[in-house]
């Protein structure tokens, strides 16, 4: 009889060590917003102008704040500079040396974790 209560506690044992189930995967079900972005430029003598079609919402009410999808800002960077910050449709970069030039436009969220979304841009000062 010891040795049947010696095995039962045994099986349970083991049972509660392993950690009796599998484990849990949580999952997701809401869709993930991937936004649209096209960008039409005009230079004219040393400034280009950056006219943005996108179907995120610019914010600048929500922006450094927590994440909403489907909202944000866009990151510009020129020549590979420094990024400037926009929570509108049209840039304009004035000043530029003549020269080619290089403009990233990437969409963001409103903490800033990139959408994954960008165009780049190549253009000629004369």
């Amino acid at each position: 009889m010891n040795k049947i209560k010696g095995l039962y506690l045994l099986a349970a044992l083991t049972i509660v060590i392993s950690g009796c189930g599998k484990a849990k995967t949580i999952t997701s079900n809401s869709p993930t917003f991937t936004p649209t972005l096209e960008v039409a430029y005009v230079v004219k003598d040393d400034t280009v102008t950056l006219d943005l079609t996108t179907d995120l919402k610019l914010s600048k009410e929500h922006y450094d704040q927590q994440r909403v999808q489907g909202e944000g800002h866009v990151h510009i960077s020129l020549d590979k500079g420094e990024k400037i910050v926009v929570t509108t449709k049209q840039k304009v970069l004035e000043h530029l040396p003549k020269g080619p030039h290089e403009v990233k436009i990437s969409l963001h969220n409103n903490d800033h974790t990139p959408y994954d979304v960008s165009k780049t841009v190549t253009f000629d000062v004369k």
